[in-house]
């Protein structure tokens, strides 16, 4: 019995290329300078970004992609945040596309949040124009005749002459090599942006993977497929650059031989990379992707890690004492949470409160701390999540009752001047309301977000309050 209950909680992946994965735990970090093949241009922009090694994860996909593998195999990477997964994928694409002669969009990466998204076309910005390539990014950040005018180059038109509309569309141009893309934005350029084409794309990207399969997204993911499948006997290998006969230390993951169903296969062909920090092993999920004979990387036994170096604690909270420091939450404009990202990178914000789907897959240097702040019901399932990480080191910390109740009067005047705000808006806007009944529910709808928006400008309002009770806890340390 005690066998078929240890089975149980050991559940083996469906998939049977999920069975067996490589565990890039066990590779060696590589210094930057004994990289092979690493383009000397390329080297020097990494030396610039102060990268002197790479991480484990970055040496096994570059084995795979510029090594031996050469890109033979789609890639399926599983490894926690901070482990280096972007510069994992970027460097090798930047490489490959290093010698191309035509610019047109080649790479595209698809990732959740513009976050996310802003955070890796930096890294890709940061190492492209070293060999000459252009990086674009489409996540309705700025308005999209904007973007448009960013992606595609539109011909010159000449006054007094006739245009043939079929013929003039061939004459848009790619203004880059590379695009960084969320997928609602990423549709409406397909749909919408004359010039925008995927048809000579080599290689695709699909970054925090899980979320993208959970949410359709407008169907971005058929889309992509279908649009790039016509393209894939028109152009070059993307493998096809030359490289030095002997690999020297390099050793390829893959099997000895010719890979099993490699043959037939229409070549060139899209080569997919997905990763994500808890990648899903749900069939009916991967199988969306159509991947071809891909190759599981992950970091490790459990599907579920934190990373390396943080230490996390549990703070257990009165269920009307919860004081946030700075907010950064989808409820901000992204220029709000751009500029807060950057104050809390260079320490300027000491804490930061956040909800998961902000901050997973999000890069923060030196952050040495983590707080998860839990009510009494919470902690039980809590524990639960930190089993599947394999963690059972997170302990309570305490925030004594007096270095609260001192604030108590300041948050109750904050919170009084929060309902004086609230019951005027109120007013306000049902004043609107009134002139115009058949706007009724629409103006109900703007004006509980009104709401919304004063709760919470009203509960960040008080900055003292806000910062002595973490400030207390920082003189304490």
């Amino acid at each position: 019995m005690e066998e078929e209950s240890e089975q149980k909680k050991k559940s083996v992946p469906v998939l049977p290329w999920m069975r067996s994965p490589v565990d890039v735990s066990l590779f060696d970090e590589c210094p930057l300078e004994l990289l092979p093949f690493l383009d000397p241009r390329l080297e020097v922009a990494l030396q610039n970004m102060g990268i002197t090694s790479f991480f484990p994860v970055q040496v096994a996909v570059w084995q795979e992609t510029i090594g031996p593998g050469s890109f033979e195999r789609d890639l399926c990477v599983n490894s926690p945040t901070g482990s280096g997964k972007t510069l994992a994928y970027a460097l090798p694409i930047v490489q490959m596309l290093s010698t191309r002669a035509v610019k047109c969009l080649r790479a595209l990466v698809v990732l959740p949040t513009r976050d996310l998204a802003l955070q890796v076309k930096e890294v890709f910005a940061a190492i492209a124009p070293a060999v000459g390539l252009s990086v674009g990014l489409a996540v309705g950040q700025s308005s999209i005749a904007d973007e448009i005018s960013e992606l595609v180059k539109r011909p010159k038109l000449e006054a007094g002459i006739c245009y043939d509309p079929e013929e003039f569309s061939l004459d848009f141009q790619s203004c880059v090599d590379i695009l960084v893309a969320t997928p609602g934005r990423l549709m409406d350029h397909i749909n919408t942006t004359k010039g925008f084409t995927l048809e000579h794309l080599c290689y695709l990207v699909v970054d925090e993977t899980d979320r993208l399969l959970r949410e359709a997204y407008q169907s971005w993911l058929p889309t992509v497929l279908q649009l790039t499948l016509s393209s894939d006997e028109s152009l070059f290998s993307p493998a096809s650059t030359s490289l030095p006969s002997t690999f020297g230390s390099l050793k390829t993951i893959r099997r000895f031989g010719v890979e099993r169903g490699f043959k037939g296969k229409s070549y060139p062909r899209l080569v997919k990379m997905v990763l994500s920090a808890t990648l899903t092993q749900d069939p009916s999920k991967l199988v969306q992707l159509d991947l071809h004979h891909p190759l599981f990387l992950t970091t490790g036994q459990s599907r579920y890690q934190l990373p390396e170096h943080l230490k996390s604690f549990k703070l257990i909270c009165e269920s009307k004492l919860k004081s946030p420091i700075k907010e950064y939450s989808g409820l901000q404009r992204q220029s709000i949470r751009s500029k807060t990202l950057r104050a809390f990178r260079a320490g300027e914000i000491q804490v930061l409160v956040s909800s998961d789907a902000m901050t997973r897959g999000m890069d923060v240097e030196g952050t040495g701390r983590c707080f998860t702040l839990l009510r009494r019901d919470e902690v039980t399932r809590f524990k639960k999540l930190l089993k599947k990480a394999d963690n059972n080191s997170c302990p309570i910390h305490s925030v004594p009752s007096d270095s609260v109740e001192s604030l108590r009067v300041t948050y109750t005047s904050a919170l009084e001047k929060l309902k004086e705000s609230v019951e005027s808006e109120t007013y306000r806007k049902r004043k609107i309301n009134s002139k115009s009944s058949s706007m009724g529910k629409g103006k109900e709808l703007n004006n509980s977000k009104g709401i919304s928006s004063y709760l919470l400008a009203g509960i960040l309002a008080d900055h003292e309050f806000n910062f002595a009770v973490y400030r207390s806890y920082a003189n304490e340390h």
